[in-house]
């Protein structure tokens, strides 16, 4: 599982930082070369989720689906950007 971790340092101090979102990524399905993914959004101050929630996708606020995802072709951020846009078709 990708868990991708929105964080704010505020003026670059890490002792006072807090979470702005998260987002998980995991493995749904495929092979060795091609691979599907669910996204999970999270639900703003609501990011500890247990592995029931993220198979049912209920409590978040965004979800979606990448099929076919070429693994071996691509670094992780191409895959996340495909991520997120899945969970937010309307962006462009």
């Amino acid at each position: 599982m990708i868990v991708v971790k929105i964080e704010m340092w505020p003026k670059g101090d890490e002792a006072r930082k807090y979470e702005l979102g998260r987002t998980y990524v995991y493995n749904s399905g495929g092979n060795a070369k091609r691979g599907d993914y669910e996204v999970r959004v999270c639900r703003k101050g609501n990011y500890d989720v247990d592995s029931r929630d993220l198979v049912d996708g209920k409590g978040f606020t965004r979800t979606g689906t990448v099929s076919n995802w070429p693994r071996l072709s691509y670094n992780v951020w191409r895959l996340i950007l495909r991520c997120l846009q899945a969970a937010f078709p309307e962006e462009k």
